[in-house]
């Protein structure tokens, strides 16, 4: 039976196809965004006692009362922002789910939703199974916004408009005034906006991180993402969760109940309890800058340039000192030959732009950085 693709042109995604080959080549995997690093036995000892005191049926189709209470007043702490538990929080199978669910309620035939590249690899299809039409911009040589060419991209099309603080793969993060032009277009062209905020806690050099939460008129028509993976080192848990006001909250949970319907419970329930600490994600900043400091101590001496990263997990470096050879070619090389293995940022690109950049995962072990470090140094 002939069947027509939706998605022709998507195959294995480049992080499944590295991570691959650092196993075949028994190379260090510096690759996949995945921290190699036990997470807190205490919230492991929470599941398990949730699930053996019985919970471990289907949870509201929204998310556990507790958690999305317990979120709430993590965003009020946080943010200074008051948000309704009951009508604009909704807890998902991951970030990834959340900004589906969120392009899928929204987004029409033919409408247009503009998005940066280097991007992270899932957005694109979201939007073009859903029959939206995706509208990349590059970002600038240092990753920030030209937002003079965003407004030259808005057509009566355009829909929505998806950014990422921290970014992912640049390590950049978005600042006030980014936030504030944002605002302003969303604004006069009537748009909404999808922020990818799941690095929120993984912001270095006392940077404050430009939640869209922060900008009340912004606020008031954005879904902001977030992953409780990426924040607490199990990102095989797959739990995230939608901020957005009630009038979008309820378009959010109309494709959320028949994408999921509903996430792991004895995982939320641990969680809200969990959060209740606020040391388990106040302090995890520090905890990530020192591993990207770790790690940028390895490469020193090497010919390898680090761009800065600000946020994330992820170190992007120049190797135009090293190879005049593209990107793809090089991290594959880099796997092969000398046993680490990176993304090409390439990838990331709808037009595939080459700067010659590699992006590397340092939430590692330090014995697994400096393994990778002594490795880089003599290249």
């Amino acid at each position: 039976m002939q069947i027509q693709s939706r998605l022709p042109d998507i195959g294995t995604s480049i992080f499944s196809i590295m991570s691959k080959m650092a196993l075949d080549h028994g190379a260090i995997n510096l690759s996949q965004g995945f921290p190699d690093f036990s997470i807190d036995e205490n919230i492991i000892n929470l599941v398990h006692r949730y699930m053996l005191e019985g919970n471990n049926q289907y949870a509201p189709m929204p998310g556990a009362p507790i958690l999305r209470s317990t979120i709430a007043t993590v965003i009020a702490d946080t943010y200074q922002r008051t948000i309704d538990p009951e009508t604009e929080i909704t807890i998902t199978a991951g970030a990834t789910e959340g900004i589906f669910a969120v392009i899928a309620a929204v987004i029409s035939a033919g409408d247009e939703v503009i998005l940066f590249d280097p991007s992270y690899d899932s957005y694109n299809p979201a939007i073009r199974l859903n029959g939206g039409i995706p509208i990349h911009i590059n970002m600038t040589s240092d990753f920030s916004i030209d937002w003079d060419m965003v407004r030259a991209k808005i057509t009566p099309r355009t829909k929505l408009i998806m950014i990422n603080t921290p970014h992912n793969p640049s390590g950049a993060v978005l600042q006030k005034h980014d936030l504030k032009a944002l605002e302003k277009i969303a604004l006069e062209y009537n748009l909404l906006v999808l922020s990818d905020e799941v690095y929120e806690r993984l912001i270095f050099d006392d940077v404050k991180h430009q939640s869209v939460l922060r900008y009340p008129a912004l606020a008031a028509r954005s879904f902001a993402v977030f992953s409780f993976g990426k924040t607490f080192h199990a990102t095989g848990w797959k739990a995230g969760y939608v901020v957005a006001p009630d009038y979008l909250t309820r378009e959010v949970r109309k494709t959320h109940q028949f994408i999921v319907f509903s996430v792991n419970t004895p995982v939320q329930l641990a969680l809200a309890e969990y959060m209740q600490t606020p040391s388990h994600y106040q302090s995890l900043g520090k905890f990530y800058q020192q591993k990207r400091d770790f790690f940028l101590q390895q490469i020193k001496g090497s010919s390898f340039e680090p761009l800065p990263s600000r946020g994330s997990y992820f170190q992007i470096v120049s190797y135009k000192n090293i190879s005049k050879q593209g990107d793809v070619a090089m991290a594959e090389e880099l796997t092969r030959q000398f046993k680490v293995a990176s993304i090409p940022v390439s990838v990331f690109y709808q037009d595939k732009t080459d700067n010659h950049l590699l992006r590397f995962c340092f939430a590692k072990k330090e014995e697994t950085l400096e393994r990778a470090g002594a490795i880089l140094r003599k290249l």
